[in-house]
């Protein structure tokens, strides 16, 4: 593997492009006209424009990226997050191209990809899953299963992501039009309107686990807590998580590690849970690609997932042992979007005027953004992600408050002062959360 093709944007291929850098690997940006003068490429060796600024006729342009492959030499691909990291037909384009996909097997993306199909093989691993049914034909069979489990219930796109195709329902009623619902959002958002069903778990926690696999083993990374959400997207993480103890950390986590293990699993992903009020876990997902939330696991343990990811994908085998993998310190990511939290978060694209970064002992920054810089409206509206490492979790809140606070961002609207309420509200700083707090406290 010689020279990378980032098929992404923003902050993660300007992460992939620095990881390569530091591996001595040529990268190659690709870029829509809407992003001709992102940071992503300028800092590439080479730099192809892909298409128009809609995600279809550019990121999402399957064509385009084998055509900026063939044209640069690229020998492998980096798909980051979003766009096309899941799309097993993408990597199989790929495979038959002769060029290296980071990132798992096609066969591995349509078992993993599947969420129902998931939590099959989960169960076939003795992972724990959230009781329900697997597949719903329509909505009398979802009524149907629905009254053996109980209400309330989620209907869930098998094929979704990103909290895309999921209804909540707490009767009979609500569930005949979330079916409809649901299967219409996946259908748009997938290209497939299949649906499963899961028992909602009132007051649970989103805790997921980081693993490493080569295809032969499987490790984790430990885990991160991201239950602070709103509309099943995630607003803050941290690692570790307040709500386990060291036996149900232990157990969680080589958990996640058999299931990788089981189906030859070869990168980073990660496997999502739901943590109840007694401290049971269930497997609900697998994301089979790197996690914008990653720089935690990396902050708490020191390594490096990307660079991973690409050894890996050349061949290489895991360098980190089980017992060398230790949790040291409590890492926190902050999102700064480019939103406006006291107007119903509404985007906020426009010319960043002035921008001030926060620096010192244990923070870190991941953005694309620079002073001068457009935010286009296409896209998500993520600006950065601000990292703080500290000794433990209590140092780790004030030099997140600290940190936020040097954070200047002038032109656009983003969420920074959301975060620095959130660090000051007593449930936070106690870890008192669960998937439901952020959209409770939000009113």
């Amino acid at each position: 593997m010689r020279k990378v093709l980032v098929a992404n944007r923003g902050e993660i291929a300007v992460r992939v492009i620095r990881a390569c850098r530091e591996l001595g690997l040529a990268s190659v940006a690709v870029h829509s006209t809407a992003d001709a003068e992102a940071l992503h490429v300028r800092l590439a060796d080479e730099a192809v424009e892909i298409g128009k600024p809609r995600p279809r006729d550019s990121y999402l342009n399957v064509d385009a990226l084998l055509e900026a492959c063939r044209a640069t030499g690229a020998d492998a691909v980096h798909p980051g997050y979003g766009f096309l990291a899941e799309n097993a037909a993408f990597a199989r384009a790929l495979r038959d191209a002769g060029i290296t996909f980071v990132g798992p097997s096609p066969e591995v993306i349509d078992r993993m990809g599947d969420k129902a199909a998931a939590r099959r093989i989960a169960r076939e691993a003795q992972v724990p899953t959230v009781p329900g049914v697997d597949g719903i034909a329509d909505a009398d069979d979802a009524v149907r299963a629905a009254a053996e489990i109980g209400y309330p219930v989620m209907v869930k796109a098998a094929a979704g992501g990103g909290g895309r195709g999921i209804r909540i329902a707490a009767s009979e009623e609500e569930l005949r039009q979330a079916v409809g619902q649901a299967a219409a959002e996946a259908e748009s958002a997938f290209g497939d309107g299949s649906l499963y069903l899961e028992k909602l778990l009132v007051g649970a926690r989103h805790v997921e686990v980081q693993v490493l696999g080569d295809g032969h083993d499987a490790i984790h990374v430990f885990e991160r807590e991201c239950s602070l959400q709103r509309r099943r997207q995630k607003i803050l993480e941290e690692s570790p998580s307040t709500a386990l103890d060291d036996a149900t950390r232990r157990e969680l986590c080589e958990s996640a590690a058999r299931l990788a293990r089981s189906v030859g699993y070869a990168g980073a992903g990660t496997l999502e849970y739901l943590l109840d009020a007694s401290g049971d876990f269930y497997f609900i997902e697998m994301n089979t690609r790197i996690q914008v939330e990653h720089p935690v696991s990396e902050m708490v343990t020191g390594i490096d997932l990307v660079k991973e990811q690409l050894r890996i994908a050349a061949g290489g085998r895991l360098v980190h042992r089980q017992e060398d993998v230790v949790q040291r310190g409590h890492a926190i990511e902050f999102r700064i979007n480019a939103e406006d939290p006291d107007n119903g978060f509404m985007p906020s694209p426009g010319t960043i005027e002035r921008l001030e970064l926060p620096g010192g002992p244990g923070v870190r920054v991941d953005s694309a953004a620079y002073a001068g810089w457009t935010i286009p409206p296409f896209y998500d509206s993520l600006v950065g992600k601000l990292i703080v490492w500290g000794e433990d979790r209590t140092e780790a809140i004030a030099r997140g408050r600290r940190a936020l606070s040097e954070l200047r961002v002038d032109g656009v609207s983003t969420t920074t002062a959301l975060h620095l309420r959130l660090l000051d509200d007593p449930d936070v700083q106690a870890g008192a959360v669960d998937v439901a707090w952020l959209e409770r406290w939000l009113g």
